[in-house]
């Protein structure tokens, strides 16, 4: 996983979702599923193009259950995207990094269009 990824917690959960400045984007997964594991390297190259503009975690549903459960998880990989606390996006499966870069909105697609 890239340092730039944020490693969540159901104990972390206030300040680093939840009361983040920006949005917050989180993948929900778990080490046994195929399609988490798929997304790993996209979630990575994200957090690589997205910079500052938005965070981005992952957090593990096996070993945080109760948020899985607060936000009514019941497929993985499933990715929320928070603004001001709350879900306003929520995506369900295997993602490609074009459909998780429009979710973010036009700030990351410029960052996206630059030179690597």
């Amino acid at each position: 996983m890239s340092d730039k990824v944020r490693v969540l917690t159901a104990e972390g959960w206030e300040g680093d979702v939840l009361r983040a400045e920006g949005p917050v984007l989180v993948d929900l997964w778990a080490a046994w599923c195929p399609p988490c594991r798929k997304m790993g390297p996209v979630i990575d190259e994200l957090a690589r193009i997205a910079g500052d503009d938005v965070t981005i975690g992952k957090l593990d549903v096996d070993a945080h259950p109760e948020v899985a459960a607060r936000y009514d998880v019941r497929s993985i990989p499933t990715i929320l995207l928070f603004r001001g606390g709350e879900v306003v996006e929520r995506r369900v499966g295997a993602l490609p990094l074009e459909e998780l870069q429009a979710l973010l909105g036009a700030p990351l697609g410029e960052v996206a269009t630059r030179e690597r």
